[in-house]
């Protein structure tokens, strides 16, 4: 199973756009918040992939009606997927990583931060893909896969 993890659009339909059509094959696409505009607009004239897009509210999505929080069952896994700004994941992850483990789950994902960011700690796989538009980590824009298997996970962060 392969996921495309995305955060941090900022307006910016080009990536978003590039990202989602270079990764069509995926089960699952993720948008972690601060895009809504955008998402919106690429899923009217891309309608067929909607059923596999998932999106979160993240600070910058004013008036959303996406879920803060979002639960995703991915084979025998559980996904955790949220903006992160009411996690305070600018200064720690000890909540989010709480609130994963309290529902069980062991994939968390997250970001506002526009950082990229992937580790296994306390028995969770922890992503943040980036920011696909506007990084402030000195890297280039960017965005995640996650691939589960029989054989394990992995998170992977790539260029746009």
């Amino acid at each position: 199973m392969r996921i495309v993890v995305l955060s941090d659009t900022h307006g910016n339909y080009f990536n978003l756009e590039s990202i989602i059509l270079r990764n069509t094959d995926a089960d699952w696409i993720i948008h972690l918040g601060d895009g809504e505009h955008e998402l919106d607009n690429f899923i009217l004239s891309h309608q067929k992939l909607a059923p596999k897009i998932i999106h979160v509210a993240g600070n910058c999505d004013f008036d959303s009606l996406s879920e803060d929080v979002f639960i995703l069952p991915a084979l025998e896994h559980k996904i955790l997927a949220t903006h992160g700004h009411h996690y305070g994941v600018g200064g720690s992850l000890e909540r989010l990583k709480a609130l994963a483990l309290t529902n069980g789950c062991d994939i968390v994902l997250f970001g506002h931060t526009h950082a990229r960011y992937q580790s296994f700690e306390d028995g969770l796989y922890i992503l943040n893909p980036g920011s696909a538009s506007i990084p402030r980590d000195g890297n280039k824009p960017s965005f995640g896969h996650i691939d589960i298997s029989p054989a394990g996970i992995v998170t992977n962060i790539v260029d746009v």
